[in-house]
């Protein structure tokens, strides 16, 4: 089985593909076969992830299924989960706040909309988070003609459900998810993600080739989202909120974990 997962970086994509029928050897740890790749968008990423092989599920950090009116329930679960970390989910903004050509028309919007504004982070991932709006629309239909079931992931809920395994916390208690204090950017951080991914048998090795130009932390966020793109395809995962919300057109939005 073969799963993608991809975040941001730079403006573009970096991808991490998990392909669990080959494993691999790093500094003595033995983990599921991980490669890394880049793409300037989406559908680019995918096609070079498929090169390997079929995908069963690809994850993606961006939001997938956007509200007209008020804010999504993934985001608002997201941010109960992280408690004090609740910051790195921002709130998506609405469709109509995103397809403004200006920050403060986007602002302006979505006060109408929601009754509060949009952050400049939201608001500058809005290339991004259309781009997969329209492509993941056009691979609906999940399975059918080999194609991937697609599922949006936030990395920092997916530590912390790896933390919460770790500590022996059950999928359905309330503690299921256990934020991680050091940031991801920091030396404690990237050392304490990269040890839970290896925990969990997704082992990052030194050499990405290509994609080793990426910063630590999108590689490292990537691999989080295939770490949960696999347990997607393994019936495991669970969605925040649970079941998912499905938007007025009719699209599923969940962040799962």
């Amino acid at each position: 089985m073969r799963v993608l997962g991809a975040d941001v970086w730079d403006g573009r994509w970096v991808g991490v593909v998990l392909d669990d029928t080959h494993t691999t050897h790093h500094n003595g740890t033995r983990g599921i076969s991980v490669q890394a790749h880049t793409a300037a968008d989406v559908r680019t990423l995918v096609t070079i992830a498929q090169r390997g092989g079929p995908l069963a599920v690809v994850g993606l950090d961006i939001p997938i299924g956007l509200a007209e009116r008020g804010h999504r329930l993934a985001d608002l679960a997201a941010r109960a989960a992280l408690g004090a970390r609740r910051s790195s989910v921002f709130l998506t903004p609405v469709r109509a706040a995103l397809e403004a050509g200006s920050h403060a028309g986007a602002v302006a919007i979505s006060r109408r909309a929601t009754g509060a504004g949009v952050s400049i982070q939201a608001y500058g991932l809005r290339a991004k988070i259309l781009e997969v709006d329209a492509w993941v629309r056009d691979t609906a239909g999940a399975g059918a003609d080999g194609r991937p079931r697609v599922v949006e992931v936030h990395p920092e809920v997916a530590f912390g459900v790896m933390a919460a395994m770790e500590a022996g916390v059950e999928a359905g208690d309330a503690r299921g998810c256990l934020p991680l204090p050091d940031r991801k950017k920091s030396w404690a951080g990237a050392a304490r993600r990269r040890s839970l991914l290896a925990a969990h048998d997704v082992v990052v090795p030194d050499d990405l080739g290509e994609a080793g130009r990426a910063a630590v932390d999108d590689v490292l966020d990537a691999a989080a989202v295939a770490w949960v793109a696999r347990r997607v395809a393994q019936g495991v995962a669970r969605s925040w909120p649970d079941p998912p919300e499905i938007t007025p057109d009719g699209w599923p939005a969940a962040i799962w974990s």
